[in-house]
């Protein structure tokens, strides 16, 4: 055992209770510029690479249900018909990009490279709508091995990764509004945590377009499960319904209709929704920390073509709509 490796979970402990501090004082001046959401993940991706998995299942698990609880809370700051009407331009698009995606994924994965079946099915399913969510709602309907589900989460996983860190740059190098940044994020970003972050980067609004959206493209994922079953004649398999989503929405109405009628209620929302970007930050760290080197080597390199042309693909194509639409 190394003195890395020997060390890991003591450095694991006091990375996550430095960054949990740092999140709770307020006093402290632009302490979200220095413990934002893509700075959280690469203290994970950075943690992984150096030590390995200090608690892997405890990062699944945490990950999962902290995630879906800060999504929920987002919705307590939420505007019911402010979040409809930004994010109902992207709803036409998202139902074409999902179809599309779907539709050049097996083009490029079957035809092009030659990537094995399912493998290929499950990177185009987390591209098309919501990463890891997706693919292990779809995988189970899939009969997928495995071995096919770890490279295909590891795909999206370092993809998302990557896109957390340079959408807001590019975002700013175009120049974009918050509303067409929040709208291209929520699309051609996988996982609904990277969004989600990469939309708080950006600003209030881009956050709100971007969660409306990719949680609305989030339902798309009990439709794809039930024709994968239907394509591949899968009977009798369970299909994994995100119930957050129905939170969240939940939340938003809450927050509109009764929260916002006093100014007692306005403040609790106000300081939930706090709470909920700052346990999203925390999230991205236990997310970045759950990638290990044998991910890396697992996922080999027509795998991360296709996902890397794919998402190449969708996020040009949907810059193109938001620019000439």
């Amino acid at each position: 055992m190394s003195l890395m490796e020997k060390y890991s979970k003591q450095v694991y402990i006091a990375l996550v209770v430095v960054i949990s501090l740092l999140l709770l004082i307020d006093y402290l001046p632009n302490v979200d510029s220095y413990v934002s959401p893509p700075i959280a993940l690469f203290l994970g991706l950075l943690f992984a690479l150096l030590f390995g998995q200090a608690y892997p299942k405890f990062n699944k698990k945490v990950s999962k249900k902290l995630l879906q609880y800060s999504v929920v809370g987002l919705g307590f700051g939420m505007n019911l018909q402010a979040s409809l009407q930004s994010g109902k331009e992207g709803m036409a698009f998202t139902i074409v990009s999902v179809v599309g995606t779907m539709l050049i994924g097996w083009f490029i994965g079957r035809k092009l490279l030659k990537v094995e079946r399912d493998t290929s099915y499950l990177i185009s399913s987390g591209t098309a709508i919501c990463g890891g969510s997706a693919i292990a709602a779809v995988g189970p309907v899939l009969k997928a091995k495995d071995t096919e589900m770890s490279v295909a989460l590891g795909t999206v996983f370092i993809l998302n990764a990557i896109a957390l860190f340079v959408f807001p740059i590019i975002g700013h190098a175009l120049d974009m509004t918050q509303q067409q940044f929040g709208m291209w994020a929520a699309i051609a970003i996988h996982d609904t945590s990277s969004v989600v972050g990469a939309g708080a980067a950006y600003g209030e609004e881009a956050l709100q377009v971007a969660t409306t959206i990719k949680l609305t493209r989030a339902l798309w994922i009990i439709p794809l499960a039930l024709a994968t079953s239907f394509i591949f004649k899968s009977k009798g398999q369970k299909i994994s319904i995100p119930w957050f989503i129905l939170f969240f929405v939940l939340a938003m109405i809450f927050n509109t209709y009764v929260l916002s009628a006093t100014e007692i209620g306005t403040t609790i929302g106000h300081y939930i929704n706090d709470f909920a970007r700052k346990s999203l930050t925390i999230t991205l760290f236990f997310i970045g920390a759950s990638l290990s080197r044998d991910v890396l080597k697992s996922v080999g390199i027509k795998p991360l073509v296709q996902g890397v042309l794919l998402w190449i693909i969708i996020s040009l194509s949907t810059l193109a709509y938001i620019y000439c639409f």
